[in-house]
């Protein structure tokens, strides 16, 4: 059985384990150690994470498979107009190919819908092998980026959109 339940500020501590569980699995062969562990420490600081919480518009969902909290969704609201944007999804390596990942998407789409937004934005490593799964999820590449985060590292994306 597949649950969305919406976090809280207790729920920190297990967003940020399981950040770390599903990162190192994702980025591993893709970004550097020192890269993953900088972007770890600064988006999923207890402060960034709070802050996160603090804004209406932003929904963080722990996803449980069953007695497992697997993993976790980060979404925004009216991030543009009539846009979500898809911050974070991410699930430990055990829960992959089980249809969770589907199921989350399904869940983002129903609450964007019910936002009234009409528009779902995301960016994904040029690397990941997550882009297929977008596409399969009726994603598509509208634009491609690369970002400069800090202390000499950068994000190179594709900027995917999925529209209702």
């Amino acid at each position: 059985m597949i649950q969305f339940k919406k976090a809280a500020k207790q729920d920190i501590p297990l967003i940020q384990n399981l950040a770390e569980a599903s990162w190192l699995n994702a980025y591993g062969e893709i970004l550097s150690s020192e890269q993953i562990k900088f972007m770890l420490d600064t988006m999923y600081s207890e402060e960034e994470i709070s802050a996160h919480l603090g804004n209406p518009n932003y929904h963080y969902y722990i996803i449980d498979y069953g007695v497992a909290s697997v993993g976790f969704l980060g979404f925004e609201t009216h991030y543009e107009h009539l846009t979500t944007k898809l911050h974070r999804i991410y699930l430990i390596p055990e829960a992959k190919g089980k249809g969770i990942g589907k199921r989350a998407m399904d869940f983002l789409k129903e609450n964007v819908t019910m936002a009234g937004d009409s528009r779902v934005i995301l960016a994904v490593n040029k690397a990941n092998p997550a882009k297929i799964f977008y596409e399969s999820q009726g994603f598509s590449v509208y634009e491609e980026g690369i970002f400069d985060i800090g202390k000499g590292f950068v994000m190179d994306d594709f900027l995917m959109e999925y529209l209702f």
